[in-house]
């Protein structure tokens, strides 16, 4: 039966795949358009994959297409019999009255093929499962990377009008004008960065890179913590590949609540570091911040995460510690890093796209830059930092004058607790090195590493008393 499709059938429609084609012949203008929603392999029965072929290679040469032009070119392509012939083809041109319909005959035909898509990629994954020589972590991540794969064929749009654009532009400029003195973007929570950056934009990509020991962890912590504090009562995503969800908990307890981290680790603390521990605590246990500390997790595997995080809770920030830890796709490491690197950082970027919110991602820097008498961080000294600089919209570095200066320092991984003197406390720079949509520059912050705490300059005393 025409337009339907028996329960062991692929799912089909004949009759709107004939009416998509027979607009076509009717007005050849209509191909265009259709191009960039359907393929031939879009269209079930081979008849009208071969007419659409033929279609299509009519409009790269600039040729009419009518059943005439038709009929030469399949017999070209020797398909004009798997075409239906002749016949056919009139068929065709006199079954469509009008071309009106021809969007609403599109998508049945558009999410048809997607159907069988999902069915052909089911039976694949089902087969693989029924495999025994392949690893479970395998299966799920060839799964994963293929239902994405279908996810992403949908989700490229067309061209937009300029006339749309610059109307979503315009009310985006009347918001800014009326809500004058506010941060357009997310805030991070300290003013010079906040007008430095505008706050981050829901698109944005922000990598932020520094040396082992600098404080990258910690900043990262507090800016999170600060974005769920605030009034905008945001949800903060952290995956945490290199520390346990526990010490991410115990660093942000210590910031929040000015806890000293080393009586902490120790066990020595006093009455009221307890009072302080005690209100941390109750204070971070209202806030959406939601941790992942799986190691060594696949890009593919975090952008689901993240998938269903925005659709359970929402989210408004994702942070990331750090990127050189996130494994590719593929079912191992690749031996071409760099090229992992770049298809991470790539995904990253999209992740903040699809899910319209900032993404942080910590990243390392190389042992050049304790090369150079001036140790101030630059772009090269990102690891594998080609595609990474690419896709970002801000990098920024971190960099202590303290760090390179102390004699006898020890280099750790930035993520233990280790003790500390006041040697440790001072100024800190955040060298914004690149912004795709503002100045770059340098703003100053002060670092109490007690607490692994940041602060505005001006605040820092007020927040240690």
């Amino acid at each position: 039966m025409d337009g339907m499709y028996e329960q062991n059938q692929m799912p089909h429609n004949n009759e709107a795949e004939q009416s998509v084609l027979g607009a076509i012949i009717i007005d050849p203008q209509l191909i265009g358009e259709t191009q960039g929603v359907l393929l031939p392999e879009s269209f079930y029965r081979g008849a009208h994959q071969h007419i659409f072929r033929a279609m299509m290679h009519l409009s790269e040469e600039n040729s009419d297409i009518d059943v005439v032009t038709l009929m030469d070119q399949l017999t070209s392509e020797g398909t004009l019999s798997e075409a239906g012939g002749p016949q056919y083809l009139a068929e065709l041109a006199n079954k469509v009255p009008t071309t009106r319909n021809i969007e609403y005959y599109r998508e049945i035909v558009y999410k048809l093929a997607a159907k069988r898509n999902l069915i052909r990629v089911a039976d694949q994954i089902a087969k693989d499962g029924y495999d025994t020589e392949l690893e479970l972590d395998d299966i799920l991540s060839d799964a994963e990377r293929k239902i994405l794969e279908l996810s992403a064929t949908r989700e490229s749009e067309g061209f937009k009008d300029i006339r749309d654009v610059l109307g979503q532009v315009y009310e985006n400029a009347e918001e800014l004008d009326q809500n004058s003195g506010q941060t357009p973007g997310i805030p991070t929570g300290y003013r010079d960065l906040d007008q430095m950056t505008a706050g981050f934009n829901r698109n944005d990509l922000i990598i932020l890179a520094a040396r082992p020991s600098v404080g990258k962890t910690a900043f990262a912590l507090n800016i999170a913590q600060k974005v769920a504090t605030n009034e905008g009562n945001y949800t903060v995503g952290i995956f945490s590949l290199e520390m346990g969800a526990d010490q991410l908990a115990t660093r942000m307890i210590c910031s929040s609540g000015n806890v000293d981290s080393n009586r902490l680790r120790t066990g020595t603390m006093t009455e009221e570091d307890w009072n302080r521990f005690t209100v941390a605590v109750g204070k971070l246990s209202r806030t959406k911040i939601f941790i992942d500390d799986t190691p060594g997790i696949r890009i593919t595997d975090l952008r689901s995460k993240c998938r269903r995080l925005k659709q359970e809770h929402g989210l408004d920030m994702i942070v990331i510690d750090y990127l050189q830890l996130i494994m590719g796709s593929g079912s191992r490491m690749s031996d071409n890093r760099q090229q992992e690197v770049s298809e991470i950082s790539r995904t990253l970027k999209a992740i903040a796209r699809e899910l319209e919110c900032p993404v942080i991602a910590l990243s390392q820097l190389s042992r050049g830059v304790e090369q150079r008498q001036d140790k101030r961080p630059m772009m090269s000294d990102i690891r594998e930092s080609g595609s990474i600089e690419q896709d970002a919209d801000i990098v920024a570095f971190l960099y202590r004058d303290d760090y390179y200066n102390r004699e006898g320092d020890e280099e750790d991984d930035d993520g233990g607790m280790e003790p500390v003197t006041n040697d440790d406390n001072g100024e800190i720079e955040v060298i914004i090195a690149k912004q795709r949509n503002g100045p770059t520059g340098t703003v100053k912050l002060h670092f109490m590493k007690q607490y692994n705490k940041f602060t505005d300059i001006d605040y820092a005393h007020a927040d240690m008393m």
